[in-house]
């Protein structure tokens, strides 16, 4: 159960760390292995922003090493090369450590990226692109590249539904990864900084930050239940990793001078059922606007996305639109011709923002993560980290490491963080929760709630067990759940009734799953 928020009244920590997404489960789990006294928060459940709404892939880099427009780009400007070559380097390290380390929570796919003869690139320069990222990554997880003929496509499940055969002069294949699924590999972080050492507290929103002689005066409130009093802890240092909200923790410090560090772009997916040959298969390639476009499977469905627009809405009210649906599915079917989609065939679909680094010579943000040193205006020993997508996540913490031991040192041994996907506890003779095929059972759910803080129906289902994304996103099993979850932690019948609306009212608002869906 979470810890009472009375009890960290007073608390003194070496780093309080806000927000627990990707990279700051990340942050904490590597700082309390360091051994610091941390403090990790998120004014929402873990895994509840950006890290839960991506494409889910851990990919090799490949876009990194896309000039834009012509290779002669990367003559003419030699140092956006260099960086392209660095994440890409970094893109194949990530990818590496995380299949070696945790491969129960990723699955291999073969994907195809399609060469046109009108199109950005030619067969040379995607087959130059390959050979630089095999030097640059490590050799124990290849990357299984070819190049296959037009005619060999043609034969190959989803691959021959592509466009314009005329024009098609082959397919790079090679094998990426994806993670299955971002939200649980989070919360195994979480609960792994916790056995390290760290304090964890979801759904507690940061109120006020103050200074106070060498420390920083920390308000915490409870968003679960506003009669509950907030309370104000201390840290030597900060570490906000808010993504999205950055700025607007930032502005939670009295009199602060933070300057602007988000730009936010918006993306979404759609989820798809194609012919069951072409599962295992996926598609890399770019939209109309010259912007990635993928098709990836995804439990025996298949979702395309991600679109990119400039996001300046609600932060806290992110979702899918009807419009930016019938985008998608455009694209899908120009990539697809042969394979009609119809708005009707959507089964569902998910938005996120994604938390770039703001440059006003760049509208759309910049992508290189950075950790900003904010001292410079006024905040010292306060860290942002912006634009650290999930696949990197890794070398978030450890980067946050090196940034603190020259601000302050540890307290406690260090220990070893553990990658290691953490099992929920089997249990043979609990009923299935879905269907006889499905591998979530309803003791799973007693598990989420009774140890891991899910305090919340469509915590338990989408960001502890992963039974939200099935392909009907388990509605039918919401009461049931909502039940389990009563039984561990005392909900009267009233409060099962609450959840089990609010879970179908989340389907309907955030993933536009028909409000008359049984």
């Amino acid at each position: 159960m979470r810890i009472p928020l009375k009890d960290l009244a007073g608390r003194r920590f070496d780093v309080a760390i806000i927000g627990a997404g990707a990279n700051g489960s990340s942050a904490a789990q590597h700082l309390a292995a360091e051994g610091y006294d941390v403090l990790l928060v998120d004014k929402g459940d873990f895994a509840s922003g950006s890290s839960s709404r991506s494409s889910r892939l851990l990919h090799c880099g490949l876009r990194y090493l896309a000039p834009g427009g012509s290779v002669w780009n990367f003559v003419r400007h030699p140092k956006r090369f260099t960086t392209a070559c660095r994440m890409a380097k970094a893109a194949m390290s990530c990818r590496a450590q995380f299949v070696k380390t945790t491969p129960e929570r990723v699955r291999a796919l073969q994907f195809g990226f399609p060469i046109y003869a009108d199109g950005a690139y030619a067969g040379w320069q995607i087959d130059a692109a390959f050979a630089l990222l095999r030097a640059l990554g490590p050799k124990d997880v290849p990357l299984d590249y070819r190049r296959i003929s037009q005619s060999e496509a043609a034969s190959l499940p989803l691959l021959q539904h592509l466009r314009d055969r005329r024009s098609l002069r082959g397919v790079a294949m090679f094998r990426e990864y994806q993670f299955d699924w971002p939200e649980r590999i989070v919360v195994d972080t979480v609960l792994d900084a916790e056995r390290l050492g760290a304090t964890v507290r979801n759904y507690t929103p940061v109120t006020r930050i103050a200074r106070t002689a060498e420390r920083w005066a920390i308000e915490l409130a409870d968003a679960l239940d506003a009669s509950v009093t907030p309370v104000t802890v201390s840290a030597e240092a900060i570490l906000n990793m808010a993504g999205i909200w950055i700025d607007q923790v930032n502005q939670r410090v009295d009199k602060s001078r933070a300057r602007r560090r988000i730009t936010g772009t918006k993306g979404i997916h759609i989820a798809v059922r194609l012919p069951p040959e072409c599962q295992g298969y996926g598609i890399v390639t770019f939209n109309r606007k010259g912007e990635p476009l993928y098709c990836v499977p995804w439990r025996g469905l298949h979702y395309f996305g991600p679109t990119e627009t400039l996001y300046e809405g609600d932060l806290d009210d992110v979702r899918p639109t009807e419009d930016e649906v019938e985008g998608l599915i455009a694209e899908a079917n120009h990539l697809l011709p042969t394979l009609p989609f119809k708005r009707q065939d959507v089964l569902y679909a998910w938005a996120g923002v994604r938390p770039l680094t703001y440059d006003p010579n760049l509208p759309m943000g910049a992508r290189s993560r950075e950790l900003h040193d904010l001292s410079g205006e006024g905040l010292p020993n306060v860290f942002a980290m912006t634009a650290g997508p999930i696949m990197s996540h890794r070398s978030a913490g450890p980067e946050t490491v090196r940034a603190l031991r020259s601000k302050l040192r540890p307290g406690r041994p260090r220990q070893q963080p553990s990658y290691a996907a953490r099992p929920l506890p089997i249990d043979p003779d609990s009923p299935a929760l879905l269907n006889q095929e499905s591998a979530v059972r309803l003791a799973d759910v007693r598990h989420a709630a009774a140890s891991e803080y899910a305090e919340t129906l469509v915590d338990a289902l989408f960001r502890r067990t992963g039974a939200g994304w099935s392909e009907t996103m388990a509605r039918e099993a919401a009461p049931i759940a909502a039940r389990m979850m009563a039984e561990v932690l005392g909900w009267p019948q009233d409060r099962v009734d609450i959840e089990v609306k609010r879970y179908l009212e989340h389907l309907h608002v955030q993933h536009l799953v028909p409000a008359a869906a049984p």
